[in-house]
């Protein structure tokens, strides 16, 4: 069935699905109405990103893979050092992997580089080095599931590939006035199915882009800005007024408190401390730390203090608890007890494998190495002017 519009009144809506089994059927005329009107907007108004100016397939994974839970604003300046380091895929399969971390260092969701390193030497053994342009390659590669393989062949190929992702969601159930949960899977089903259906067999990727877009400036989880909504009198939301109500309500993240320590232990030898590489399984897991008592059971210093002589093999003795840094990782708010210890003589350190690598490093090492947020934050605080003097000081 198509339904046309009468002079003054609202375009149609789209032709909605009764069931996941069918295919979603959308009205030509409102199609081509919609994607007329979102792409003048997009380029009025897209974003000056440095991956969509030189949008080579390398470009946009590096910048699909930052972005993933990650708001652009944070990835821009991540994604310039990034690329200015590692220009090409075959020079990411060749890098160390401390050099990979420590680009990454603040950027979260660690696994994340680990893939990609793991997916440019997969890149420059199987395809000579060079980002492969067809789908099934792309799925293939670690770390890149159905989404990114759109994202990346339709913007910088124009593939006619969909893409379902956050802000899509929100533009697509809205514009659709889908009820269907859009986490179940007759929700994502049909969400894939309007994706499809919007695509011509040219300028996917910038549709897809300029959609991507139009969620994250105007189609806002909350309060959504319709007045300023290039495609509002073709919404269905819009015309029920449910745009508040679709795709749901945004659930908020119900944090645990918790109370950590962590322990800049001194060498006897002046400007050295001890750090340890976080074992695989571990929260940063790669990463190097200073050591920490994570656990969420230490309820005061001596408690932290003992589990840690007992990981180190060595008796510490705290000296002054000066820092409390409070952050939040994933589902808890942690309150971290910054404690400077008494010096130990470095041989006296019987770390077992399981717990990883530790080592005393200097200042120097110590800014090379890829640490935690906090581990840098702590790491800058041994730096600073004075307190070097501090930390080595061997007080009674």
């Amino acid at each position: 069935m198509s339904v046309r519009p009468q002079r003054g009144s609202n375009p149609p809506p789209p032709e909605h699905v009764p069931t996941p089994a069918q295919p979603f059927v959308i009205e030509s005329t409102w199609k081509r109405s919609v994607r007329r009107r979102l792409l003048v907007w997009f380029d009025a108004n897209a974003r000056d990103l440095p991956w969509r100016r030189d949008p080579t397939p390398y470009h946009i994974w590096v910048s699909e893979i930052m972005l993933q839970q990650t708001q652009v604003a944070t990835v821009i300046d991540y994604f310039n050092r990034f690329i200015a380091a590692f220009p090409t895929v075959n020079d990411l399969a060749a890098a160390p992997e401390h050099e990979l971390m420590r680009l990454w260092e603040g950027l979260g969701y660690y696994r994340r580089a680990r893939m990609m390193h793991q997916a440019a030497k997969q890149v420059a053994e199987q395809h000579r080095g060079k980002f492969p342009t067809d789908y099934e390659s792309v799925l293939a590669l670690p770390g890149i599931g159905r989404y990114s393989a759109g994202a990346i062949l339709s913007i910088s190929t124009g593939a006619r590939l969909p893409i379902v992702e956050g802000n899509t969601v929100r533009v697509y159930a809205r514009w659709t006035a889908l009820r269907n949960d859009v986490k179940s899977s007759a929700g994502v089903a049909q969400l894939w199915q309007i994706a499809e259906a919007m695509l011509t067999d040219q300028e996917s990727g910038r549709f897809n882009q300029a959609a991507m877009e139009l969620g994250a400036l105007i189609c806002k989880p909350v309060a959504p800005d319709c007045k300023r909504c290039p495609v509002s009198n073709y919404c269905e939301a819009n015309r029920l007024g449910l745009q508040d109500e679709i795709p749901g309500k945004v659930t908020r993240m119900e944090y645990e408190d918790r109370r950590e320590f962590a322990f800049i232990i001194p060498s006897e030898k002046r400007g050295r401390w001890l750090v340890g590489q976080v074992p695989a399984g571990q929260r940063w897991a790669g990463l190097w730390d200073f050591p920490r008592a994570t656990d969420g059971r230490s309820r005061s210093v001596d408690e932290a203090v003992k589990a840690i002589s007992q990981k180190l093999g060595t008796q510490l003795t705290p000296h002054v608890q000066f820092k409390t840094i409070k952050h939040a990782v994933t589902r808890y708010r942690i309150t971290l007890e910054v404690v400077r210890t008494q010096p130990i003589k470095e041989l006296d350190v019987d770390v077992p494998a399981v717990h990883g690598e530790h080592r005393f490093v200097d200042e120097k090492e110590l800014a090379t190495l890829p640490l935690s947020v906090t581990g840098r934050k702590i790491a800058k605080l041994v730096a600073q002017e004075g307190t070097l003097c501090l930390f080595n000081a061997h007080e009674g």
